[in-house]
């Protein structure tokens, strides 16, 4: 997929994405995650919109009612557009979740959650990036 080092097609087209902004703390996790690791240099070949879906929802509870563990997920739905024509030339979606343990420490609760959003973020950018470079492999020019 990648032949050609950093000066091949899907090298190239890569450095041609320009990443929209994304509402949100998980927006900008993810943003940031893209922007690394596609680092758009010069003109803009094509726009990546991308419209997240975080939730926490609670999985395993107490007798008192109490939730024991939660299940933080995060979904993407992204789409490709041309820079020039704005027409959406890949339209798909990523996304994964982790496992949280509630403890009997709020602090630590929300510093478990807060980690997970960022290791979600990172496997959902590297999700997005794989599918677009798999979309520019496939349109490339022999």
């Amino acid at each position: 997929m990648y032949a050609g080092g950093g000066s091949g097609a899907v090298a190239n087209a890569l450095a041609g994405v320009e990443v929209a902004p994304i509402e949100g703390k998980a927006g900008w996790l993810v943003s940031n995650a893209l922007r690394d690791r596609l680092q758009l240099s010069g003109t803009p070949r094509y726009r990546l919109q991308v419209r997240l879906d975080d939730q926490i929802a609670g999985l395993g509870v107490r007798r008192d009612d109490s939730v024991v563990r939660e299940r933080r997920t995060l979904r993407a739905r992204y789409q490709l557009l041309d820079a020039t024509s704005g027409t959406v030339v890949l339209d798909a979606t990523a996304g994964s979740d982790a496992g949280v343990d509630v403890v009997g420490s709020e602090y630590a609760t929300i510093a478990a959650e807060a980690t997970a959003l960022e290791r979600l973020s990172g496997i959902v950018a590297d999700q997005i990036v794989a599918r677009v470079a798999l979309f520019a492999r496939r349109t490339a020019t022999p």
